[in-house]
């Protein structure tokens, strides 16, 4: 018996090629969506009421110090 890999016939590997192609656009179109999720979150943070208080909080601590 052999070890060696036998590689696949035309018709086989037009099918991974296919699918493998589906899943990169799959995954760009993911890739995508989560970017413009991480925008949004991005923008939230720094709109927030929160992160204003702790910049002013910063602020106001190396005002002191100087």
């Amino acid at each position: 018996m052999s070890n060696q890999p036998r590689v696949p016939n035309l018709e086989t590997r037009v099918k991974s090629v296919s699918k493998l192609r589906e899943l990169v656009k799959r995954m760009d179109s993911h890739i995508l969506d989560l970017e413009e999720f991480n925008s949004r979150l991005e923008a939230d943070i720094r709109n927030s009421p929160l992160t204003a208080y702790r910049l002013g909080k910063i602020e106001r601590a190396t005002d002191e110090k100087n």
